[in-house]
């Protein structure tokens, strides 16, 4: 075989790999695409949010139990996370929405290490989101809620009960859906 041959059999190997690679990609992600773990929940069916702490930047205390009353959104994530990333821009719209009648806890998983209080209210700052930031500095409500991927979105409802969750990034369409099913109907 040349090395002509040779070079031109690589090339079509090379570019067939890309092509499963795309397609398997894409048929993996519309497979994937996250789903709510309490789609058809009755009020009988609904889970009681747990409680926990987390603090503001300027350490002041907050509890999910201090908003009691109003629904919840409720998002962990950290700022190295993609998907984290790719999803904020579209709670950061949505919140300028509906702040006034949905709360939105956007918890930052710092563990010291990978994620730093500072990683995270950058990356906030930089961006200039204007939702409400929280820092779960002691672990506390990714233990409670068993976080083992993030992003995680639980939307909670006024009585605090969790209505919906996701594991995975949201798109602004779920994002509104779910913040439609936990408030209250006019």
């Amino acid at each position: 075989m040349t090395p002509k041959t040779k070079t031109l059999i690589w090339i079509v190997a090379f570019i067939a790999l890309i092509t499963v690679a795309y397609f398997a990609y894409g048929g993996l992600s519309k497979a994937n695409k996250p789903e709510p773990t309490n789609p058809t929940a009755t009020q009988k069916d609904l889970i009681s949010a747990p409680d926990f702490v987390v603090y503001a930047a300027d350490g002041t205390e907050h509890r999910l139990s201090d908003y009691r009353g109003r629904p919840v959104v409720l998002n962990f994530w950290a700022s190295w996370c993609p998907p984290c990333r790719q999803e904020m821009p579209h709670f950061d719209r949505v919140y300028r929405e509906v702040k006034d009648d949905v709360m939105f806890m956007m918890v930052d998983l710092v563990d010291g290490q990978r994620e730093k209080q500072t990683d995270g209210q950058e990356y906030i700052d930089l961006e200039g989101f204007t939702f409400p930031v929280f820092f779960d500095t002691d672990r506390d409500a990714a233990r409670v809620y068993g976080i083992t991927s993030i992003p995680s979105t639980l939307f909670i409802d006024k009585d605090g009960f969790i209505a919906y969750g996701y594991r995975g990034g949201i798109d602004e369409s779920t994002l509104r859906a779910g913040i439609k099913a936990i408030l209250p109907e006019s």
